[in-house]
């Protein structure tokens, strides 16, 4: 059946040849166990945990249902995705029962199983923590309070939103479930919730998949009901921001009801294996596996878009793909955009195999690319790391071995390990390119189209070339039930706005190896009291009498504190990838939140154990929360000085924020006096700002351009700081100030509708640096973009704006770029939000005390979108400027 060319057909899978050392490592037949991904470490690739699960049936056959599963098992297996090794683990501590049917969830370098059922009956409900920190392998008892889901099994459990243990449905030995539950991993003492979600409530059901998508949303798919019937419907279940659950029916068609099958979320596609109909026959066919294209909406399998129920054929198709598919109970998991399942049962056979499968590139989580093909080597010892790059200085990184340490009755600091979802899981993978096998003898189009990743980090710069994903996530205004509400994956040629800029009128008259070093120290923590206050991204608000919460003295030593890191960092900063880079902020808080809310934030509980973030300027001024901004970057600054980078933006500058905002903003929420110490303290810190950075050698950031006078990249490291503007160079100028041409058709110089002596350069300009610099890609700031993101000189340059309907008026969109370990680029965006919700609860941006702020807007208005009429303001007017 013909389907739409950007809706991949379900993929094929393959047998995986796999090695161990002893018998006793490997995991052997089994079904009804759980496989589950692991993110990688410092010294360890991604990894696969078997656990438990019924190594033996009784009685039965092919023909007659009703088997017993014998030899129920609480064995542990890891298998290392790099080198296709198999290692049995026997962790210290007290271990959970031996159980099958059970549920279980990762959690950073943990895993947690809950349920099942075993030779004794059911398991208790206690959630059982396999801890893999610093390999040192331990199980921990969790002790939560009050009443739980209770002992149930065939029931479907992940984490959500990196935070949210939710488990539902199963079978509590008397009855099919149909209730929800979930445990907050933030918040001690741990409890149970029981859910009371809105909308379409799926029916009781046992032998469910579960599979949490890595924006939030909770799938539940398929099972089978209290009158034994296999059902073939999916529900989405995700919170809304006010703290509220809700099911959401999903659209289409499944190409067959299933139950005690498997599936798992590869970005926003559920890959949905195996399974049983009514009376235990086995799906068979093409049904045997599927794929809920949640993005579009639809269900697809190997033949493409299922229009209708297409059921079992009672008989084997001749491919031997699909019999080989045709299993139930068996254990699956992805890693990257690899889909990889084990064992099961077929009939009265018990199965052993290993399969993998491919996920498109086209229709995976973007930031997740291929798998490369790598050697056959059975080392168990890997020869290079895989996640955070070891930290620099005397003060060792806040690791997940510092977070994770447990009792025997705890789950202290859960969450501090719960990175491995979303950006972090996406950006570890690629680190795996070089170690995990190929599908085929030669390589697939999509090996050969995947960059190559150099085998060490170590190295002076990453293999490969740099290049812009062909997809971009994009998250919708506001979630409001839609199953694909959530997050969305564009091809980059649907950007309509992506060449339309605005040049924001905020200019006046404008005229060696890194050095290590420790934390610095602020006084009885104040960084971390910023970050405790400030670093919430889904539930910060504004304070609602817009007094600021530091006094002068605190703004005083924070600053200092940061001042000491910026001194001795170099003035062009040489960076590693995997790392997220944002573009102005303009003090617009709230949006900050949103793009941590949306793709990751930087703490322990979030990425930042595994990815960089960088920022290019531009924090204060034009928004309402510019304070809020540049303190708690300075306060991640401190708390993370070798993963979390600031450069110099034009707004860093006493003489610009004293006309846009900064300055006035200081004194109306600080008061007159302090409020102007405050604002004289931040600048004096700006003047030490490094001015540039180099990703990999490969990548240069700036916050303007190059401008008339940059031509090397040794021209900016020769800038020596502290330096003000109006001490500045021509080359400072040019890199804070500057900005490309209207479009790849105008080259050389042009003057600058910013202000007299300031140009605008063209593409040649770009090809012309990045040749003679040995550079691929310049990522810079400084301009407004509708799309967020636009591309320039034929994608060598890239200009980057997060802050979202500018001055309250461009209704552009957000982005950050996500530079991955291979060098691929993915555009993340958000966009305003919507009319309905701007409200001084919902929306910081807007409230209701802003008016100050909106007449300095009105009086230096930005510039129109570009194409539409510019305003006749004189030249020399800061309202032009």
């Amino acid at each position: 059946m013909a389907t739409k060319p950007f809706l991949h057909p379900a993929p094929q899978y393959k047998t995986l040849e796999t090695f161990w050392d002893d018998e006793d490592d490997a995991p052997g037949p089994r079904c009804a166990h759980t496989l589950t991904a692991v993110a990688a470490t410092k010294t360890h690739g991604p990894r696969l945990i078997l656990f438990g699960g019924a190594t033996a049936i009784e009685g039965g056959n092919s023909s007659v249902p009703g088997i017993r599963l014998a030899g129920v098992t609480n064995t542990v297996h890891s298998y290392d995705v790099l080198t296709r090794k198999w290692t049995r683990l026997k962790p210290a501590g007290e271990p959970p029962s031996p159980r099958a049917a059970h549920a279980a969830a990762a959690v950073g370098t943990m895993v947690v199983f809950q349920g099942g059922i075993g030779p004794a009956g059911h398991s208790t409900d206690d959630l059982y923590v396999l801890d893999m920190t610093n390999d040192k392998y331990k199980w921990h008892r969790v002790v939560v309070q009050g009443e739980g889901p209770g002992p149930r099994y065939g029931h479907a459990m992940d984490l959500v939103s990196q935070r949210y243990l939710v488990t539902v449905t199963g079978n509590d030995g008397k009855r099919a479930l149909s209730d929800a539950w979930a445990l907050d991993t933030a918040q001690k003492p741990y409890v149970w919730q029981r859910l009371n979600p809105d909308g379409d409530r799926p029916s009781a059901r046992m032998y469910a998949s579960g599979s949490a998508r890595s924006d939030g949303m909770f799938l539940l798919c398929g099972g089978r009901d209290t009158l034994g019937a296999p059902l073939g419907d999916a529900y989405g279940l995700l919170m809304h921001r006010n703290g509220q659950w809700e099911w959401t029916l999903a659209p289409g068609v499944a190409p067959s009801p299933r139950y005690q099958h498997a599936a798992v979320f590869v970005g926003a596609r559920l890959h949905v294996s195996g399974g049983v109909l009514r009376g235990g026959r086995m799906i068979d066919a093409e049904a045997t596996v599927a794929v809920l294209d949640t993005a579009a909406g639809v269900w697809l399998d190997r033949n493409g878009q299922v229009t209708s129920a297409r059921g079992s054929k009672g008989q084997i198709d001749q491919d031997p793909s699909f019999e080989l598919m045709r299993r139930c109970r068996h254990g699956a998991a992805s890693v990257g955009i690899r889909i990889y399942v084990h064992g099961g049962l077929r009939g009265d056979v018990l199965l052993d195999d290993f399969l993998v499968a491919e996920n498109s590139t086209f229709q995976s989580d973007i930031s997740s690319p291929l798998l490369a093909s790598g050697g056959t080597q059975q080392s168990s010892t890997p020869r290079f790391s895989y996640a955070a790059r070891p930290p620099s200085g005397s003060e060792p990184a806040l690791s997940l071995a510092e977070g994770l340490r447990l009792d025997e009755n705890s789950l202290e600091k859960l969450t501090e390990a719960s990175a491995a979802e979303a950006e972090a899981a996406s950006s570890v993978w690629r680190a795996a390119q070089l170690g995990s096998t190929s599908l085929d003898e030669e390589p697939s189009a999509s090996d050969a189209s995947s960059p190559t990743v150099e085998a060490t980090s170590d190295g002076p710069e990453t293999e490969g070339d740099v290049r812009l994903h062909p997809r971009a996530v994009v998250v919708a205004k506001e979630t409001v039930g839609s199953l694909g509400g959530m997050v969305r994956q564009l091809s980059l040629d649907q950007f309509q706005n992506e060449s339309r800029r605005m040049v924001p009128m905020n200019n006046s008259d404008v005229p060696q190896p890194t050095k290590k070093f420790t934390r610095q120290k602020s006084p009885q923590g104040l960084h971390k009291k910023v970050i405790s206050a400030l670093l919430r991204p889904r539930n910060w608000k504004p304070p609602g009498n817009r007094k600021f919460f530091l006094d002068s003295y605190e703004v005083g030593e924070l600053c200092y504190a940061a001042e000491q890191i910026f001194m001795h960092e170099q003035t062009v900063l040489q960076l590693k990838a995997p790392i997220k880079v944002f573009g102005d902020l303009h003090g617009q808080f709230g949006d900050l939140m949103r793009l941590f809310d949306e793709y990751g934030f930087p703490s322990t509980a979030g990425d930042i154990t595994y990815i960089d973030y960088l920022f290019l300027g531009d924090y204060v001024d034009r928004g309402q929360h510019s304070l809020e901004t540049i303190t708690l970057l300075l306060a991640l600054k401190i708390e993370y000085p070798e993963n979390v980078h600031l450069i110099r933006g034009n707004h860093e500058a006493a003489d610009i924020n004293a006309l846009f905002g900064f300055r006035l903003e200081c004194i109306e929420r600080m008061g007159e006096s302090d409020g102007i110490w405050a604002w004289t303290r931040f600048n004096q810190l700006f003047n030490h700002l490094p001015l540039a950075a180099l990703i990999e050698n490969k990548i240069i950031c700036m916050h303007g351009g190059i401008g008339r006078s940059i031509s090397t990249v040794d021209q900016i490291e020769k800038i020596e700081r502290p330096i003000t503007m109006d001490a500045g160079s021509l080359v400072l100028m040019d890199l804070l100030w500057s900005d490309p041409t209207e479009n790849d058709s105008i080259e050389g110089l042009r003057p600058n509708a910013r202000g007299p002596g300031l140009v605008t350069f063209g593409p040649d300009r770009v090809t012309e640096f990045c040749k003679r610099n040995k550079l691929q890609l310049i990522i810079r700031a400084h301009e407004c973009v509708m799309d967020g993101f636009e591309r320039f000189a034929q994608g060598q340059l890239i200009t980057l704006f997060s802050a979202t309907n500018y001055c309250g008026t461009a209704n552009n969109a957000g982005a950050i770029l996500v530079v991955g370990r291979g060098l691929v680029i993915v555009p993340k965006l958000i966009h305003p939000l919507p009319p309905p919700i701007l409200s001084p609860e919902n929306s910081p941006e807007h409230s209701g005390d802003d008016a100050w702020m909106q007449e300095l807007n009105i009086q230096r208005p930005p510039t129109p979108t570009r194409g539409r009429p510019q305003p006749d303001f004189d030249r020399s007017s800061l309202a032009y400027i």
